[in-house]
């Protein structure tokens, strides 16, 4: 059989740990086949490179070098100095990726951090973030952001919002559809089948019967019972506080929270370095490191390449298993 499509690995922020990052894992050998789009001139000094012109050149590249896919950047680099006039740049590289795995020349997109507020400022990005942008290049469907690690996966229902903002936004056709695509991505590309989903509440102690809060009441827990009826596991509202613990977390498979930081701060604390960052609901996979550009290390060569080899690995996981099924 031929060999499965090799990854595409995009460059993120030339400014940022993603160009250092994306040599060291070739350096030390990946174990999986992939290549990074990105301008060769923002990569470490001394980088074995092999400029290539198609995806599946990459198979053919020797261990320890960074096969390249090469996209001229307006400007070079300066490691923790983000600069807008690589902004274009930074932009076709996604672009170029998410196009080479919807016409099958890659299995999957992984992708380096960004600096939102140097796209803005360069190329008018108008995007939250890498996640809605994807949704954008995808025909803009529904989509809803995972943070994986070997003991827990989170989906925050709402993101990239003030705290403020957040009972405004989560309406009940939210919920359910951050639930619905949760589960079949469960079954999908992490071969589950049968997703237990846990949901927290919004309010401290779930609302404790409309003390503290009355969406618990309103909506959250008729949803959830209407999953019941129709079959899928899901369990909640539950209060947060009392949800991740090791006993807690060993009774789902994944847990919907009701914004960024209620779900993002356990998984941080349980697995910083090794988190990885899925967009649930494309068309095609998407994974990324859950950390940032890291300008304050960037250049130094000590940023950890964790959390990116995870994503890389997981991103691989997950195509073979919808190649699979195909």
């Amino acid at each position: 059989m031929p060999a499965p499509a090799p990854l595409a690995l995009t460059c993120g922020d030339p400014a940022g740990i993603g160009p250092e990052l994306s040599a060291r894992i070739a350096r030390d050998g990946a174990g999986m086949a992939f290549f990074w789009i990105g301008d060769p001139r923002h990569l470490p000094g001394g980088t074995p490179v092999q400029i290539i012109e198609t995806p599946a050149q990459a198979h053919a590249v020797a261990s320890g070098v960074l096969a390249v896919l090469p996209v001229t950047f307006a400007a070079t680099a300066t490691p923790g100095a983000p600069d807008p006039a690589n902004a274009a740049g930074t932009i076709a590289a996604i672009e170029r990726a998410v196009a080479l795995v919807q016409s099958g020349q890659a299995s999957a997109v992984v992708t380096a951090p960004i600096n939102k507020k140097a796209l803005k400022d360069g190329a008018g990005f108008a995007f939250p973030g890498h996640t809605e942008f994807l949704a954008h290049l995808a025909g803009g469907v529904d989509v809803v952001m995972m943070l994986a690690c070997p003991d827990l996966r989170v989906v925050p229902a709402t993101i990239h919002i003030p705290l403020s903002q957040v009972p405004a936004a989560l309406t009940p056709d939210l919920l359910r559809r951050t639930i619905e695509i949760t589960h079949a991505a469960l079954i999908r590309d992490f071969g589950i089948p049968k997703p237990r989903i846990a949901v927290a509440g919004l309010n401290p102690h779930a609302g404790e019967g409309g003390a503290m809060g009355h969406e618990e009441l309103d909506f959250i827990a008729p949803l959830i019972a209407a999953f019941q009826r129709q079959g899928p596991a899901v369990t909640g509202p539950l209060p947060a506080d009392t949800m991740f613990h090791p006993a807690a977390r060993a009774r789902y498979d994944a847990a919907v929270c009701m914004y960024h930081d209620q779900a993002l701060i356990p998984i941080k604390t349980i697995d910083f370095a090794g988190g990885v960052n899925v967009t649930l609901g494309l068309p095609f996979i998407r994974t990324s490191p859950d950390h940032g550009t890291a300008y304050d290390i960037a250049g130094r060569g000590i940023a950890d390449p964790t959390s990116l080899r995870a994503a890389m690995a997981m991103a691989r996981d997950m195509a073979q298993r919808r190649a699979a099924v195909a």
